[in-house]
């Protein structure tokens, strides 16, 4: 700090205001439980310069521990590589980029369809599997069925239907999974990959909030 300073009138309050002003850690991550001053002379100093060092040591401080800080080393692949349990892989496992086709084929995978995003599964394939089940819900679940007289426990397709979309529902009763089977809509199938598209603009969500419309009040 800049000086000279002057002594201060009042020793004591000096020393507490100057306490009281370490003290003041605001929204930094720090809690001061103690302040010791070894000053056997307190003098008149400027709250900005007093400031400006509690800045500075601050920094100081959250330098150190960062310097200090122990650092997480990732761990060296095995060599050979292990083998991954499947050698085929279907679009379900969304493989999509050639840095994932590279990591498959390099543990062992030897074929590998293309994720759903490619637009390379034209036909009916599940969209999506769930644990969620309808015929649960309807107590017609086998499992709970077992045993019980009167009960059907063969389990068939069932659909959903919303307007001219029909969804089939088909069950996988030993994972307890319900498959809901569909097929892409052609203006997806006709419009381009995700990513071979570049991105030409953006928009802030301010702006993207003042594109929607408001009932009048």
């Amino acid at each position: 700090m800049e000086g000279p300073f002057g002594v201060a009138n009042k020793p004591e309050q000096a020393l507490e205001q100057l306490r009281d002003l370490l003290c003041q850690l605001g929204t930094t991550q720090y809690h001061a439980t103690d302040v010791k001053l070894d000053a056997p002379q307190a003098y008149f100093i400027p709250n900005s310069q007093l400031k400006a060092v509690r800045r500075e040591v601050i920094d100081a401080l959250t330098a150190a521990r960062v310097a200090a800080h122990p650092r997480g080393g990732r761990k060296a692949e095995t060599s050979p590589p292990p083998v991954y349990p499947d050698s085929h892989l279907s679009f379900l496992a969304n493989v999509y980029n050639q840095k994932a086709r590279d990591f498959y084929h390099r543990h062992g995978v030897k074929l590998i369809d293309a994720a759903y995003e490619a637009h390379e599964e034209a036909g009916e394939v599940p969209v999506m599997i769930t644990k969620h089940c309808l015929r649960f819900s309807f107590n017609l679940c086998p499992k709970q069925a077992k045993g019980v007289t009167g009960v059907k426990t063969k389990v068939a397709p069932m659909q959903l239907i919303h307007g001219d979309e029909v969804l089939t529902l088909k069950f996988d009763c030993k994972p307890c999974e319900m498959h809901i089977i569909g097929k892409m809509k052609g203006h997806i199938l006709n419009s381009p990959q995700p990513g071979s598209v570049p991105v030409v603009g953006h928009i802030s969500p301010a702006d993207l909030l003042k594109t929607i419309s408001r009932a009048p009040h």
